[in-house]
């Protein structure tokens, strides 16, 4: 989809498309599709249907949407799609303690269902400081306690003012496998694709001092496009579910 420079002589360039599967899950719907033909093959049609459907599943699982994200220096956009679970302070990880992330930070967690789209998104623009892989268990993701023990990725981008914000990447139940499509020193787009997790986890963002969260608990985000929070500004907004 093109950029839109003028929104008000563009606006006929805009149309929905269907999202592609992404290269990570192509050889993933290429398997599931290969036993529903078995399946239709050797087994009661039944079940050959139920495979069919499992690989439609497979291909939604890794479906990669275009999506606009805001061009803002002082704007954090979420990085994955799902559910705000948890907004609390929390001080920095410890992997990323000796990378200039001192004091508290607001920490927004993100939880992605196996219904959501799994690619990972940058929250700002910037260069990859730090990319911290740790091994862990793979407890539920929506835990508190998941931040610390389950299997997880840190990735710590700088701003050009300096600034440097994290993002994590927390394995879930059955995830069992984080990726990083990004290495330390590459330069990225907020809004940039940069990982993926596979089959159900979660995300935290850590907004810095002086920094609130502008989403609310129980709001659902859009990676790329949810404004998360803008540097600075702290809007202590309350909201109500219906």
């Amino acid at each position: 989809m093109p950029a839109i420079d003028n929104p008000d002589s563009q606006l006929t360039a805009v149309k929905w498309r269907f999202p592609s599967v992404h290269p990570e899950g192509r050889k993933y719907t290429m398997i599931a599709a290969f036993f529903a033909l078995v399946g239709f093959w050797a087994l009661p049609d039944a079940f050959g249907w139920l495979l069919v459907g499992l690989t439609i599943w497979v291909a939604t699982f890794f479906r990669d949407p275009v999506r606009t994200t805001p061009v803002d220096p002082k704007l954090i956009v979420a990085p994955a799609d799902g559910l705000v679970t948890m907004i609390v302070r929390v001080p920095a990880p410890p992997e990323l303690a000796g990378e200039g992330m001192a004091g508290e930070f607001t920490r927004v967690s993100i939880f992605m269902s196996v219904f959501d789209v799994h690619i990972n998104r940058s929250p700002v623009a910037g260069t990859i400081r730090r990319i911290a892989y740790i091994p862990g268990k793979f407890l539920n993701a929506d835990l508190d306690k998941a931040s610390e023990d389950n299997e997880r990725q840190h990735f710590l981008v700088e701003r050009e003012d300096g600034t440097r914000i994290a993002f994590t990447q927390i394995a879930g139940l059955v995830a069992r496998r984080i990726l990083a499509f990004v290495a330390e020193g590459d330069r990225v787009a907020a809004g940039q694709r940069v990982g993926l997790i596979r089959f159900g986890s979660r995300v935290d963002v850590f907004l810095p001092a002086g920094t609130g969260s502008q989403v609310l608990l129980g709001q659902r985000t859009i990676a790329g496009e949810t404004v998360l929070g803008e540097l600075g500004v702290d809007p202590q907004r309350a909201g109500s579910s219906q």
